[in-house]
């Protein structure tokens, strides 16, 4: 088994935005290597196939690879580097952040800058600045300098963030944890596994393009074809300054979390309380999440064929979809655990019971 925590960091430091998940996939590949037999769709996901009963019925597991990004657009006559971004980025969030562009030679590292306050109008020192108007500097004088480090259009940008622990070591700061929680809960469950019976077919799966519209879940649960599914995804955590209790509930180290709604899916109901049985039976604490908006890999796998009952376990995580993401370990361990309980358990019986 490997070591949990250098997992994660192997995960969270990759660089891996959507359309450009390639060393992210290489470090899930790794770690999956002699646990599973392994393939790649066209899309790129990447699919992890554990037999235990041939017969038994198949049980998709589903975490993204990608996290948002950004992607050079254009270099201008001085040598800035202007971007789009690609997924879901508050551009309050931006500013000032250190960030890595993969170029044909290798990682440059930029800053993010705009327009100064101390030279804006008192109106405009009011507003958000705008994508637009932002750029990176990546230290040169002039646009051929750019060329010189291969920096071009089309080249994926990251964030800059060592993934370390905090006060106390149970917390954890580190980019991409969205969603690299769900690579890793794959990996733990499919390395545990090893030599274990288990009766059904695991298909851990980690995907591409979620955060560009759920892509990578589609085309691979086409074809698996699953007969029941997980999607492991990240929440919104409420245990911070400003958020009320009917905007984000759940809390971190109170335990994994089952999402009763999301803006892409509505659980399969007898899947739900099925997950919060197994939860008690094994002693591992659970909280529920409702997102009105956003939505996981579960939104385009439920609706494959004539439907795949699915439910999506998570871990509450503060600052989702910025440069910097904190989480809760023990969280990530207690999902880990719910899931392998589960895929002890899903017979075929049992998940031909789950209908609507």
């Amino acid at each position: 088994m490997a070591d949990t925590f250098r997992m994660i960091t192997d995960l969270c430091e990759a660089h891996g935005p959507s359309g450009y998940e390639g060393p992210v996939r290489d470090v899930v590949r790794g770690y999956l290597d002699g646990f599973a037999e392994l393939s790649t769709d066209k899309l790129g996901s990447l699919i992890a196939r554990k037999v235990g009963d041939a017969q038994g019925p198949k049980v998709m597991l589903a975490g993204h690879l990608d996290e948002i990004g950004l992607m050079v657009t254009r270099i201008d006559e001085k040598g800035y580097v202007f971007f789009q971004t690609i997924g879901g980025w508050w551009e309050q969030v931006m500013l000032a952040q250190r960030v890595a562009i993969r170029t044909r030679r290798g990682m440059v590292t930029g800053v993010v800058g705009s327009k100064p306050p101390h030279v804006l109008g008192a109106e405009e020192r009011q507003k958000i600045v705008e994508t637009r108007r932002m750029f990176i500097d990546v230290g040169v004088k002039n646009r051929a300098e750019a060329e010189t480090l291969g920096i071009e259009p089309g080249d994926p940008i990251t964030p800059i963030c060592p993934t370390e622990r905090m006060g106390d070591p149970d917390y954890v700061v580190a980019k991409a944890w969205d969603n690299r929680y769900g690579c890793a809960v794959v990996i733990d469950v499919l390395q545990g596994l090893k030599g274990a019976a288990h009766p059904n077919v695991v298909y851990g799966v980690a995907t591409v393009q979620e955060e560009v519209g759920l892509r990578g879940a589609r085309t691979a649960a086409q074809s698996i074809q699953p007969d029941v599914a997980f999607s492991l995804d990240v929440g919104i955590a409420g245990d911070v300054p400003g958020v009320e209790d009917f905007e984000a509930t759940t809390k971190l180290g109170n335990g994994p979390t089952v999402v009763l709604y999301d803006g892409s899916m509505i659980p399969n109901q007898g899947l739900r309380r099925y997950v919060h049985e197994v939860a008690s039976q094994e002693g591992i604490p659970v909280q529920h999440d409702a997102l009105v908006r956003g939505g996981t890999d579960g939104g385009q796998i439920h609706l494959v064929g004539g439907g795949v009952p699915t439910v999506v376990i998570g871990v509450p995580t503060r600052y989702i979809h910025s440069a910097a993401s904190v989480f809760h370990m023990e969280d990530y361990r207690n999902a880990v655990k719910l899931v392998a309980a589960l895929v002890r358990r899903l017979d075929r019986a049992t998940v031909d019971g789950f209908t609507a």
